[in-house]
């Protein structure tokens, strides 16, 4: 044996797989397809975005939260409907992970050296029913150091097990293949790629230089999702979410390719909800891009106005930071926006400045470089939106900026093959708008979630602008923002159970193999159901390649 287990793929999951199989005197075998760069995989990449229930950070926000709560929340947004089959453990693992969230994952984290913005996100503020789908309560905690700062404990860990011989990094290994001996998953054979010392997240070369096998006495796979795989993401597309958009821009690096789904297939593992998977709406082109496709998502605060492609205000509950597969779903299923891949924020100065913030580490210089001092001057008590955000302003193809709403529509026009915005039916929309800004109540359900958003300290301070009208001088300019589709998660992958083993199409585990993070649907094959919270796919990285790590552990060595 070349090691007692083999994890492929060196992502945060695997990484932490590792650790948890290195710190039990076990023998690891790290596979990627990727050089040393790109330790960490996509979470690197991330805004460092963890569900945590009843924290100590919500109660000094004054937020109660409560597992009973959470769990409420979590069951209204999977909408779980196959039961007796491919959600039967996604089940356990979804109530395992929302136990975990309220009990042991924030000392476990903290244990780790990770620490939290003292201010707690509200994401995914969900469909407007008690029994429905999102968040409650505010429960997304962003890690200082933002998705560098939850990835370097594991990565470090990684690296001290190879200083002392009990890991082995087998950078650029393509795995191509599980060997299967008498039903057992052994080990896996592969191809070497050529060396790319290309920097992190750039797309490197698949030039074969020669082959490999290893083999071991199980194997661990955690090696992501199909986000950076438009066809597959096409292939799998839910008639329920319409049609697939013609052009979509990709939230993860091209190595996010989805082939160990099909490789884990073949060796006899099953895979279960392909159809659930979780895009963004409001997707930017990057105007520094680092992948191919490279794309944004704006963090939305509560007051951008929405319009589709056609100049319309999106219905509730189809609202900034809301229901994202909600509005997804009307985007690509009402017959007359179909034909069309874009939909538009119309906000002002006031609104991008205090609302806007931008998914990523690499957008968050001042959260991922744990600098205090820098993200009060930015978020809190400065002036002027924060830097990359101003910077998308000036540079990014998606935005307009203007001083008086027609000057607006006609750039907005400009962006598009055709003129689709009627610049008198926008003005129209916003000036109904802008009437229920004038006194304490409203009908128009968007100015009762800004009020409600106000309402919590974590909001007024540095995510809800005071109410205003849009077409306020005072507020302007006024900034329009073309939106796309972002590609990001899978839902669905192996299944697998509550000792992420996976399991064979008869039911039964596959000897030898094990599965954790996105490549297992962050646990059973889809603990998210349809839906997700937010928050939860670091966390589901986290706490699948821990089982993992430890089941594996448990299950080999002398």
């Amino acid at each position: 044996m070349d090691a007692d287990v083999i994890v492929v793929g060196a992502g945060l999951a695997g990484l932490v797989a590792a650790h948890e199989l290195t710190s039990r005197g076990r023998r690891v075998a790290l596979v990627d397809q990727e050089g040393p760069a790109d330790l960490g995989g996509q979470a690197h990449w991330s805004f460092g975005g963890l569900f945590l229930v009843d924290s100590p950070e919500q109660r000094r926000m004054g937020v109660r939260d409560s597992l009973a709560l959470a769990w409420s929340d979590w069951r209204g947004s999977a909408g779980f409907d196959r039961l007796d089959d491919e959600d039967a453990l996604a089940v356990q693992w979804a109530r395992a992970y929302v136990e975990f969230a309220a009990g042991e994952k924030r000392s476990w984290l903290t244990g780790h050296g990770l620490s939290f913005l003292p201010t707690v996100g509200w994401a995914e503020r969900g469909d407007l029913r008690a029994d429905g789908h999102g968040n409650s309560v505010p429960r997304f905690h962003v890690t200082w150091g933002t998705g560098p700062g939850v990835v370097a404990p594991f990565a470090h860990s990684a690296r001290e097990a190879a200083a002392a011989g009990r890991l082995v990094f087998h950078h650029r290994h393509r795995v191509d293949e599980l060997l299967v001996t008498d039903g057992a998953v052994t080990g896996v054979r592969g191809a070497l790629l050529a060396e790319d010392h290309s920097p992190r997240g750039v797309a490197t070369n698949r030039e074969v230089t020669g082959e490999f096998t290893l083999t071991a006495q199980a194997v661990v796979v955690a090696s992501g999702g199909i986000g950076a795989a438009h066809d597959l993401v096409r292939r799998h597309w839910p008639d329920r979410l319409g049609t697939p958009p013609t052009r979509m821009v990709t939230g993860v690096p091209a190595y996010v390719d989805g082939r160990m789904l099909d490789i884990s297939a073949a060796a006899g593992a099953r895979l279960v909800n392909s159809d659930r998977m979780w895009h963004y709406t409001e997707g930017l082109r990057n105007w520094d891009p680092i992948w191919p496709g490279h794309g944004i998502r704006v963090l939305p605060g509560p007051s951008p106005l929405w319009f589709d492609a056609l100049g319309r205000r999106l219905p509730v509950p189809c609202l900034p930071g809301y229901d994202t597969l909600g509005t997804l779903r009307h985007l690509r299923t009402t017959p007359d926006l179909a034909p069309h891949d874009h939909s538009w924020f119309i906000v002002t100065q006031k609104i991008i400045e205090k609302e806007f913030a931008l998914s990523g580490s690499e957008q968050n210089p001042d959260i991922t470089g744990k600098d205090r001092a820098a993200f009060l001057r930015s978020r809190l008590v400065g002036k002027g939106a924060p830097a990359p955000v101003e910077a998308f302003k000036r540079h990014g193809e998606d935005f307009v900026v203007a001083d008086t709403l027609e000057r607006l529509v006609a750039g907005m026009n400009r962006l598009t093959e055709e003129p689709l915005l009627d610049p008198v039916e926008i003005r129209r929309q916003i000036e109904a708008r802008d009437l229920q800004i004038s006194h304490p109540f409203a009908k128009d359900a968007q100015v009762q979630g800004i009020r409600n958003a106000r309402r919590y300290l974590g909001d007024r301070l540095g995510r809800a602008a005071a109410p205003h009208r849009i077409l306020d001088p005072a507020a302007g300019p006024l900034i329009g923002v073309k939106l796309h589709v972002l590609t990001r998660k899978t839902l669905g992958g192996i299944q697998t159970d509550l000792d992420s083993r996976a399991l064979g199409r008869d039911g039964r585990p596959v000897e030898g193999l094990y599965a954790a993070g996105e490549v297992a649907g962050f646990g059973g094959g889809g603990a998210h159901g349809y839906n997700a919270l937010e928050g939860t796919f670091l966390g589901g990285c986290l706490f699948t390649g821990r089982q993992a790590g430890r089941a594996a552990a448990r299950a080999t060595g002398a």
